[in-house]
């Protein structure tokens, strides 16, 4: 049975952080990076190290000390556009965490990763005293995803349902602790 040590990533995690991230959005999401959706990914030093209220999870493979999964968490709510005004006005920047980036590489899922990874963050997001709502979009159509978030919290908005064609994006609120 593997072990991994689940630990806020250092600088030296970045580049295995980053391969996880960029392989998931090339495979999972399928598609590929797109700078307006994915900047933090190649910025990860300075979207989630520098500031004090954002933090990067990696969940190592202490077998041979690859990196595994990622998660992380900053304080920027959802902004409009893209997504409907009242989600940004519900879940402001700064007094919201927004859970991004947690990804678990294909032949490590269905050990707990990211259940761990995601409650770590919610203590994160406890401990800073804050922020007031835990926010998060999905992919539903990446298996398991929106299957795993309904567990943790509440879809606060399903994009599917309603006219307009649009995006096939699930918005979830996860409770602090």
């Amino acid at each position: 049975m593997r072990s991994y040590c689940i630990r806020t990533a250092t600088p030296g995690d970045l580049d295995g952080a980053r391969s996880v991230m960029l392989d998931t959005v090339y495979r999972d999401l399928g598609t590929g990076y797109v700078p307006r959706w994915h900047r933090d990914i190649i910025g990860l030093d300075h979207s989630y190290l520098a500031p004090a209220r954002h933090t990067l999870l990696v969940a190592v493979d202490e077998r041979d000390g690859t990196v595994a999964a990622t998660a992380a968490l900053d304080s920027r709510g959802p902004a409009h556009p893209p997504n409907p005004r009242h989600l940004a006005e519900r879940y402001p920047s700064g007094e919201t965490a927004q859970l991004r980036r947690v990804y678990v590489r294909p032949e490590h899922r269905r050990r707990g990763l990211a259940r761990r990874l995601v409650h770590q963050l919610l203590d994160f997001a406890a401990a800073d005293g804050g922020y007031r709502a835990v926010y998060l979009h999905t992919d539903p159509a990446v298996p398991g995803a929106e299957a795993f978030w309904r567990s943790l919290g509440k879809a606060v908005l399903d994009e599917r349902e309603g006219s307009g064609g649009g995006q096939s994006v699930v918005h979830f609120e996860v409770p602090l602790p």
